[in-house]
């Protein structure tokens, strides 16, 4: 028992030094007007009443719920149907899962300039092969549509951990019932849709919740590298807008009340989610 105690310390040492200590931090300066540039001052929830008027965090809230809501069918999907390509045995099975994942290893930070480089309307390849072939090329950051889509298509190759867990899950999936809805001469668009999907809907909708909380809070790194939020605060989210507030315009006490938004948001985002989850796996299962 000791020795366990000792091995979990790390991770409670981790735990409170890197995401306790600093959200009970957060709560409290929340409270506050801090600036750096005087003396704090109790402001009680005027922090919050500037934020329900501000209508720069309502933009930043619609784009933040417009990435979740384009992202997270997409991860979803990919994940399932990479899944379910990738399933069985076949000769290089493993070069392609490991292919699957291999986008997910790569920093954030990396990831983000390696699209930048590719999307680059002077010297991208991406227009470049586009154009060769004689197909339009998009204008992937110089528009407000262009932007959010390039953000959300980047999104869509991260799926390596979404992809690993549905691959575990149609693994573990009795083979006995998909031989028996082949021998009842079942096609393969019912098969799924009666046997593999009622049996995967519990680790699709804890992959859906996940990556609804996933989006909305990692998209900082995206907007802040490839559009700073632009073009016309189209890609300004949540994340980007804290980090603004707070690094930008020095108003520590109101980035602090809009990260703490944010996290109730998000809360509140997630449970409504898990009951729609729930009610479509019932659906599922009937």
């Amino acid at each position: 028992m000791k020795s366990a105690r000792w091995l979990i310390g790390p991770y409670v040492v981790g735990a409170l030094v890197l995401l306790i200590i600093p959200a009970i931090a957060t709560f409290a300066v929340s409270f506050y007007e801090l600036d750096l540039l005087g003396p704090s001052r109790w402001v009680g929830l005027e922090n919050f009443r500037t934020l329900a008027e501000d209508p720069v965090f309502r933009e930043a809230l619609v784009n933040s719920l417009t990435f979740a809501a384009f992202a997270v069918p997409l991860r979803l999907l990919g994940a399932l149907g990479l899944a379910l390509l990738l399933h069985a045995r076949f000769r290089g099975a493993g070069g392609a899962r490991t292919a699957a994942y291999l986008p997910s290893v790569v920093p954030d930070v990396a990831y983000a300039l390696l699209w930048l480089f590719l999307v680059n309307p002077l010297f991208g390849p991406v227009n470049a092969l586009l154009g060769a072939v004689g197909l339009p090329e998009p204008d992937w950051l110089t528009t407000g549509a262009g932007a959010m889509a390039t953000i959300v298509l980047m999104s869509g190759f991260t799926i390596g951990e979404g992809f690993v867990v549905a691959l575990a899950a149609r693994q573990e999936l009795p083979k006995e019932l998909h031989e028996l809805a082949r021998v009842e001469g079942s096609s393969a668009t019912n098969t799924f849709r009666r046997v593999t999907l009622p049996l995967m809907a519990p680790t699709l909708g804890l992959l859906a919740i996940r990556d609804l909380a996933f989006s909305l809070q990692v998209s900082f790194i995206p907007a802040y590298l490839l559009t700073d939020g632009g073009p016309d605060r189209a890609t300004l989210f949540l994340p980007l807008y804290a980090f603004d507030a707070g690094f930008e315009q020095l108003r520590y006490g109101y980035a602090a009340a809009m990260t703490l938004s944010m996290f109730v948001i998000t809360a509140l985002l997630v449970l409504l989610q898990l009951r729609l989850v729930r009610r479509w796996q019932f659906g599922v299962s009937d």
